[in-house]
């Protein structure tokens, strides 16, 4: 048995979202043929084990659960909070490979680009005409965003990232999207947009829901939290050697005896769940197995934990590594078939809008 980032506990469903969550999880065991799903990365770095654990591993859930999964390779959206697109196809192709590596199968899962797929991107213009520019604004999400950004000055792209969102998931009428609980806003402005479109030009698109992920918090070697652009995460990519030496290095404390205590310990409590979701255990018991051995006893049981999930994956990657016209091979084929639905999808829109060519 292996854990999932939906089967991680965290609290009870209280809001309608957690609620609506739970019970679009027993749809999807159920009649998974239903459901449509569009996820994706932007590639600005490698992948490191937070996506594993918080994203990537679900994505192979759902598929194999038998839902319809789109990974989008949102090369446009790069330039979101930055001025040019670094080392992309050195980005894109270890994202191509951390997704085959993890089980992502091609022949049930279609991973496309932006940059290849016109017909999506131009559902951007009848988009921004059906929400206000304070709307955008108040964007809780973008202002994060904006926060944070590495820009001296914030672009417009940055302003209409939701609604970009929103063409990713409405080109192939995508009915469900994995968010964490920060990105409802941005899933609530594709809602708004499906509806106002329907509403103004007749029933085109579906207005998707959110599956609340349960992702687990892992923080960086730094006890912030675990980023691309931070230099405090492991990557997939991160041979055994490489990962033993980034996790000797993981900030704890300086208190001996081992606790799993999220709030009061992170670091040292985001070891203890790392090596719990590697070992498929309760966090509580990997701490207490530990107990008084401190910090170098958790850092080994993470290191000995992390390298023996990932080996298996590490091994896949070393191989489709070696045949990268293969891997390119995939992107290709999901660009073809993203392209299909996304022209499809655009005559509609033209249809319904009047007949606009």
């Amino acid at each position: 048995m292996t854990i999932t980032a939906s089967e991680i506990p965290t609290t009870i469903a209280t809001t309608p979202e957690q609620v609506r969550s739970a019970e679009l999880e027993q749809q999807l065991r159920q009649t998974p043929e239903r459901f449509r799903v569009l996820t994706g990365d932007r590639p600005t770095g490698a992948l490191h084990l937070g996506h594993y654990f918080g994203t990537l591993h679900n994505r192979v859930r759902l598929q194999d659960l038998g839902v319809e999964v789109f990974v989008l390779v949102a090369d446009y959206q790069v330039l979101t909070d930055r001025d040019v697109a670094e080392r992309l196809t050195e980005y894109v192709d270890g994202l191509l490979l951390d997704h085959l590596a993890i089980g992502i199968d091609p022949a049930r899962t279609t991973v496309f680009n932006h940059s290849a797929v016109p017909a999506l991107n131009q559902l951007l213009l009848p988009f921004l005409s059906l929400v206000s520019v304070a709307e955008l604004g108040r964007n809780p999400t973008v202002k994060d965003e904006i926060a944070h950004s590495r820009q001296s000055s914030v672009s417009g792209l940055m302003y209409t990232y939701p609604v970009h969102q929103a063409a990713d998931i409405l080109f192939c009428k995508g009915n469900l999207v994995p968010v964490g609980q920060d990105q409802l806003p941005h899933l609530e402005v594709t809602r708004t947009i499906a509806r106002r479109f329907n509403e103004r030009y007749g029933a085109v698109f579906p207005e998707p829901d959110a599956l609340l992920s349960a992702a687990p918090l892992l923080l960086g070697t730094d006890g912030t939290k675990m980023s691309k652009s931070r230099a405090n995460s492991i990557a997939l990519s991160a041979g055994a050697d490489e990962t033993a030496r980034l996790i000797k290095g993981a900030k704890t404390d300086a208190e001996r005896h081992i606790t799993y205590d999220p709030e009061g310990r992170p670091g040292v409590s985001s070891l203890v769940l790392l090596a719990a979701l590697c070992l498929d255990r309760d966090p509580h018991e990997v701490a207490e197995e530990i107990g008084n051995g401190g910090a170098a006893v958790l850092k080994r049981t993470v290191t000995d934990a992390v390298n023996t999930r990932m080996a298996p994956i590490r091994a896949r990657r070393a191989e489709y590594a070696q045949d990268m016209a293969y891997v390119r091979s995939v992107l290709r084929a999901g660009n073809e078939r993203a392209n299909e639905i996304a022209e499809r999808t655009l005559d509609e829109v033209r249809d319904a809008m009047g007949g606009l060519r």
